[in-house]
């Protein structure tokens, strides 16, 4: 008994979400809904990507790898959550605690660049055609995408391995839904404030230059499509671009209040909001945004969806 006490005394709690709530079932079905069809778009996203020839472009490419980041994205975060809903019980180990926080960050620090490259995809599509399949190659485009993946890999470790290295006192409860750094840094006995700068200047550095990066290239797409004479060569610039942005927006508005709002540690509510649009919202809308604003896709789709009748 004293060891099973010892164990559960290293585990934290998770209040986030359902704490509180009267209708928690009605909620619990809406993240599963949301969690599928997550699931089923992102899946067939990157499906479409891989059979359709057409889709073999390094702007696909990287969709596809947008897609699979938020397979893992949300995948890292409910199905926990549902097992602690259906069981009963809120707690999570240590370890997995670190894990979660590895994962989250790693992949959202992995979108933000991805995000970002994206833009500069998009730029020199508009405003470089004739040299884009020179300047973003595949080679070029799997760079970008591993480039992605090892950023948010190395800034997630260091993160990680310092934010949990802390001594925690008093009860192991965070009010949020998932382990996320500023939760676990609110009970730590140490003074952290060092520590919460380094966080401040990260987040300049993957959320605040990458959004400044992103409008300057926004800029200059749409003073390029103005100088476009064909209606039909600006509507279908719009629409890829429009895609992005709405993408880009959803993504980084969340994260930019979370992270770089003055107070955002004293509204835990507010921020469990925010937290939920980006880690479970943001994926499931990123493929359907991207479907039905983009003509190639849905045309394979429909492709897809005849050879399945044929049979």
């Amino acid at each position: 008994m004293e060891i099973r006490n010892e164990t559960l005394s290293t585990d934290f709690i998770l209040l986030g979400l359902f704490s509180g709530m009267k209708h928690t079932r009605l909620l619990v079905s809406v993240v599963l809904l949301i969690y599928t069809i997550a699931i089923t778009g992102n899946t067939t996203l990157i499906f479409l990507i891989w059979v359709d020839p057409h889709l073999h472009t390094s702007m696909y490419f990287l969709l596809s790898q947008l897609s699979l980041i938020d397979l893992a994205f949300i995948s890292s975060i409910v199905p926990k959550m549902m097992v602690n809903f259906f069981s009963g019980k809120k707690n999570i180990s240590l370890v997995g605690c670190g894990t979660q926080i590895f994962f989250t960050l790693t992949l959202g620090i992995a979108e933000c660049l991805l995000l970002t490259l994206m833009a500069y995809d998009r730029y020199v599509a508009i405003c470089n055609p004739l040299k884009y399949s020179i300047i973003i190659s595949p080679r070029v485009s799997q760079r970008m995408a591993i480039g992605s993946w090892v950023g948010g890999t190395l800034a997630s470790l260091a993160h990680t391995a310092y934010a949990m290295h802390f001594p925690l006192c008093g009860p192991r409860e965070l009010h949020n839904f998932f382990c996320e750094v500023k939760a676990i840094l609110k009970l730590s006995c140490e003074d952290i404030s060092a520590y919460e700068k380094g966080v401040v200047v990260t987040s300049i550095v993957v959320v605040l230059l990458p959004v400044s990066f992103i409008l300057t290239t926004y800029i200059l797409i749409f003073l390029q499509v103005l100088r476009i004479n064909s209606h039909e060569g600006r509507k279908k610039a719009l629409a890829t671009c429009s895609s992005h942005l709405t993408v880009v927006i959803f993504y980084y508005g969340p994260a930019m209040l979370i992270y770089m709002r003055p107070g955002s540690s004293h509204t835990p509510i507010l921020n469990q909001a925010l937290f939920m649009f980006d880690t479970i919202l943001t994926p499931m809308l990123n493929p359907i945004i991207y479907s039905l604003r983009n003509r190639e896709v849905v045309d394979s789709m429909k492709k897809v969806m005849e050879v399945v009748h044929s049979k």
